[in-house]
C-alpha cells in the first residue's frame, strides 16, 4: 500500500547545478540537502521544505518537461507569486481548478512547475 510520496524528480542538463542551486534556494525558499556521495558522482542537486523533497538529476539528452510536472502546495500564494515574478521567473494563473487558486512556472532549465493554495 502507498503511504506517502517520498521525492519528486526532475531531469536538468549537465552543468547546470549552479543555476539550480540558485532558483531553489533563493527564489523557490528550499534547502539543499547533500547527495549521498555514489549518487553525487552522477551530477544533480536535491532540495527539501518541510516534507517535501525536490531532487534535480541530469540527463545527457536533457528535454525540459513542458505538460508533466510537480504541484507543490503553498500558503500565501499570491506573496509566493509575487516572489518568484521578483526574481524573474514566469507567473502564469489558471482558474480551472476548482476549490484551488493556483498557477505555473517555470525553473531555470524550462521545466513545468505548478503551485496551488486550496481556498
Amino acid at each position: 500500500m502507498i503511504v506517502a510520496l517520498d521525492h519528486v524528480q526532475l531531469a536538468a542538463p549537465p552543468g547546470s547545478e549552479e543555476r539550480l542551486r540558485a532558483y531553489c534556494a533563493d527564489v523557490l525558499g528550499m534547502t539543499e540537502t547533500p547527495k549521498p556521495p555514489p549518487l553525487a558522482r552522477r551530477g544533480g542537486c536535491w532540495f527539501q521544505a518541510g516534507a517535501v523533497q525536490l531532487r534535480l538529476g541530469t540527463e545527457e539528452d536533457f528535454r525540459a518537461a513542458k505538460k508533466a510536472r510537480p504541484g507543490l502546495r503553498v500558503t500565501g500564494i499570491d506573496a509566493y507569486a509575487a516572489r518568484l515574478e521578483a526574481h524573474g521567473a514566469p507567473v502564469t494563473w489558471d482558474s480551472a481548478l476548482p476549490g484551488h487558486k493556483r498557477f505555473y512556472s517555470q525553473d531555470p532549465v524550462g521545466n513545468r512547475l505548478e503551485f496551488l493554495e486550496p481556498l
